[in-house]
């Protein structure tokens, strides 16, 4: 039986990506993939074979350009790159609470939208990829599924680090003060928001969560890094290893590739790439060795300058790169650090924001690669860093096991099954 799904991401490409991999599965089926993305993405997706039903998460701004895709974030990056400097615990007055805001806003906006899409488009399915409710998508009647593509500490627990924190696991001492400040800094917002949602019709929130659960909930992280053990969830959750999308160009290295050097990839994400002065110290000191760089420019390339061993472009198909790296140098958002486990390649990680100083520092204490002070390392920690993890051959066996099991276990087909089974 043919279904209608339909898709609600956030605008980022982590979980935009993340839900195009799984629809096109899905749209390979016979099944109808309607995408309720946000404007930006206008044309994106209907040239992947989707329908799009899009949604203004803001007025539109008098006489303005056509944005590319999730443009708010990346300007938001670029205004507020300085507190990225700051610890994990300030940012959630400078960094964190600010998001939640303006996805609070967005939420509230665009909820007439959504109701209007839902009447249009009359799914059998609704999946949101994203860390905050749309009333709307749980108040349709309609099976509902909730995909978490960011770090699952989203999902508390007392014997796991709080979200957002970049702790560590086997030291507790800073915890609970994490968990104080993130009650003084969102506990206000919280409150006003639940009680918004409960008037729109949904249930109460869970206490300091900005998102409900769903009839099926999904997420995705690979067993080898996940947290199960310590914060056990109930049957309604199924974790994907992976999710990495079939739809990237396939890609030739446009250069020769040397014998005596490794090939690596360096990202900072759509995102993260709008902090030029960062992309740039980070390609100067790579600019040394003696390896080769393909490198993720991100939307201000132009003001980018790369080195003579390096070859980049604003946008790369990541998931064809990734396989051909020796070693992968990330942020560590959710979908680089996924896709890196599931080739089984090692990482070098330089936190920006929300998720990713949880995923840099799983990563390191689990020895699976190496996180770096983003703004305070030296030179040679980097270059260091680098030569350890390339030479380092009893890891990288270690992760090529652990990449294949990922892919045998196939995130991409689970998921598809998994929401069909609720159609």
């Amino acid at each position: 039986m043919s279904l209608t799904i339909l898709f609600m991401p956030e605008s980022a490409y982590g979980p935009t990506n993340n839900c195009i991999g799984i629809g096109d599965i899905l749209r390979q089926r016979g099944h109808r993939v309607v995408f309720a993305a946000e404007a930006s993405w206008k044309g994106k997706l209907e040239a992947l074979g989707f329908e799009e039903d899009l949604v203004d998460l803001a007025p539109p701004a008098e006489d303005a350009e056509e944005q590319d895709p999730g443009q708010f974030w990346k300007d938001f990056i670029r205004d507020t790159a300085p507190e990225y400097r700051k610890s994990t615990l300030e940012q959630l007055s400078t960094v964190t609470k600010p998001i939640w805001d303006s996805l609070i806003d967005g939420a509230k906006y665009c909820e007439p939208q959504l109701r209007e899409i839902i009447a249009r488009v009359q799914p059998d399915v609704i999946v949101e990829d994203n860390v905050i409710t749309f009333p709307a998508l749980l108040t349709a009647g309609k099976p509902f599924v909730r995909i978490v593509s960011c770090n699952p500490l989203e999902m508390r627990g007392e014997n796991v680090a709080p979200v957002f924190s970049g702790l560590p696991a086997a030291d507790r001492g800073e915890w609970d003060g994490f968990r104080a400040e993130y009650e003084r800094t969102h506990r206000e917002i919280w409150t006003a928001f639940n009680e918004w949602c409960v008037e729109q019709g949904t249930e109460p929130l869970p206490d300091l969560d900005f998102i409900h659960q769903g009839a099926l909930n999904l997420y995705v992280y690979p067993e080898a890094l996940d947290y199960v053990a310590d914060r056990p969830l109930d049957e309604s959750w199924h974790r994907l290893d992976s999710s990495v999308r079939e739809t990237d160009e396939a890609f030739e290295l446009p250069f020769e590739r040397r014998e005596d050097a490794a090939l690596v990839y360096f990202s900072l994400g759509s995102l993260g790439s709008s902090d030029v002065e960062l992309m740039q110290r980070v390609i100067d000191i790579l600019g040394t060795t003696r390896h080769q760089y393909i490198v993720s420019m991100g939307p201000l390339h132009a003001e980018i300058k790369l080195a003579a061993n390096m070859w980049g472009a604003e946008f790369v198909p990541q998931t064809k790169i990734i396989p051909l790296a020796d070693l992968v140098i990330t942020h560590g958002g959710n979908n680089t650090t996924t896709e890196a486990m599931h080739f089984g390649k090692p990482m070098i990680l330089l936190p920006l924001f929300w998720d990713q100083y949880d995923n840099a520092q799983r990563v390191d204490e689990l020895g699976f690669g190496v996180r770096l002070s983003t703004y305070a390392f030296a030179d040679d920690e980097l270059t260091g860093a680098v030569e350890r993890l390339i030479g380092d051959t009893e890891l990288r066996g270690r992760l090529a096991a652990i990449g294949e099991e990922i892919r045998r276990r196939d995130g991409l087909r689970k998921a598809a099954d998994l929401i069909e089974q609720l159609g």
